[in-house]
């Protein structure tokens, strides 16, 4: 699927003749999830400027974690509850690609604005047509055809959108994927390079049961609750509780007018150290340990995707600094930033400029050609063969010119 972070899969990098632009069938783009870890699989157990964990044992622990299901419905509060309170967090929170990082594929707004897709592949001639209603796809060969309503839409869009339906019961992930740029279907990440046997296999490919939840989890909020996976009672997009845990018992503690404040019934990620801070964000972006563990450090260029493994082979990161992680420089509640020189105060917090010298509190030696822009020469933008969209290099160094890219 377009998991851009979570999915695995082996990049194919052949192709055959499409209608569109070539792209070769890589990693999982939005929504497959594969989060397996082979115990034992790789000699290093930590993470080079401190300890990380592999999700699936983080969410064992006690307390909350990201994708974690174990609590009852009732204990959530919903997000408008939170927006009562804290709607200076709440409401450009609702703008950011977190947000929605689901819909109903009705509700997609690249359907609607595309509402008729096709595509040719081999024999094979796809329609995706979007109603007020309902999204349909239709797969068909001189002898067959398949049709399928669509029930979701993963991704925001922006890069890719990749869909679910479901068929004799079971979650499909669609064959064909939206992407932002061509604004167009083609063949989704991780999808074999074979010619489908059948328009059904056209159609799309089954997903596991965890592979379906992991999908859910990361991408919509309350579709697992005390350990039980219910899709149709998910909600859209990552909300306030996705992070912070269920809030019914904080917002009830919060307007009994109580004077002291429980703040044990309610998870601030805020508090949590470095390490910890970007394993947290890693439950769906892949933490080191996850990389490490699957073996997903050889995939080359494809695992520029997952920014905390990236992040934790940077030189800098084996300070354990809290200037460090993935809030200090994204608010996790507000739109991502893309200028450049946005970023360049958060490297100054740790570097000096030319001419300064190095102190306790700027460790980081300056850059001896400038100080500005400095994520544009030591965290590049790179573009994995067919994903159509290049990913910010989060592994911080100096890069030179013919210098192989490191795992």
């Amino acid at each position: 699927m377009f998991c851009l972070n979570h999915c695995s899969g082996t990049p194919r990098l052949t192709r055959r003749s499409l209608k569109l632009s070539p792209s070769a069938a890589a990693l999982c783009f939005l929504g497959s999830l594969l989060f397996a870890i082979a115990p034992g699989s790789s000699a290093q157990t930590q993470a080079p400027g401190g300890i990380s964990l592999p999700t699936s044992l983080r969410i064992q622990n006690p307390g909350w974690w990201p994708t974690k299901g174990d609590r009852s419905r009732d204990e959530y509060a919903g997000p408008a509850e939170c927006a009562k309170c804290h709607a200076d967090k709440a409401l450009p929170y609702r703008n950011t690609a977190m947000a929605h990082a689901a819909s109903r594929a009705a509700d997609s707004e690249h359907l609607r604005r595309h509402d008729h897709l096709t595509f040719e592949l081999g024999p094979y001639k796809y329609e995706l047509v979007t109603t007020e209603q309902k999204s349909v796809l239709k797969v068909s060969d001189p002898k067959s055809s398949f049709t399928a309503d669509l029930l979701w839409a993963m991704g925001l869009g922006r890069m890719g959108q990749t869909y679910l339906y479901q068929h004799n019961g079971n979650f499909y992930e669609s064959h064909l994927s939206f992407y932002g740029v061509p604004q167009a279907l083609d063949i989704t990440p991780g999808h074999p390079p074979e010619l489908p046997a059948s328009t059904e296999n056209a159609a799309g490919r089954l997903l596991s049961q965890d592979d379906t939840q992991r999908c859910f989890g990361c991408h919509t909020s309350f579709s697992k609750t005390k350990n039980e996976f219910d899709p149709a009672s998910a909600s859209p997009g990552v909300t306030c509780e996705s992070c912070h845990g269920p809030g019914a018992k904080h917002v009830t503690a919060m307007t009994s007018g109580s004077e002291q404040p429980t703040a044990d019934a309610i998870f601030n990620p805020a508090a949590l150290n470095p390490s910890d801070a970007v394993d947290f964000c890693g439950a769906c972006h892949r933490t080191w340990q996850d990389v490490v563990g699957s073996g997903l450090m050889s995939i080359g260029l494809f695992n520029v995707r997952f920014a905390p493994y990236r992040l934790e082979n940077s030189r800098c990161w084996k300070q354990q600094d809290a200037r460090l992680t993935c809030a200090a420089c994204h608010d996790p509640h507000k739109q991502l930033v893309h200028e450049t020189s946005f970023y360049d105060s958060r490297c100054l917090a740790c570097h000096v400029e030319k001419g300064a010298k190095l102190t306790a509190d700027h460790p980081g030696h300056p850059c001896p050609v400038s100080n500005k822009d400095c994520v544009t020469c030591h965290m590049p933008k790179l573009e994995p063969p067919g994903l159509h969209s290049a990913f910010t290099d989060h592994w911080i160094r100096i890069v030179r010119p013919g210098k192989p890219y490191p795992n």
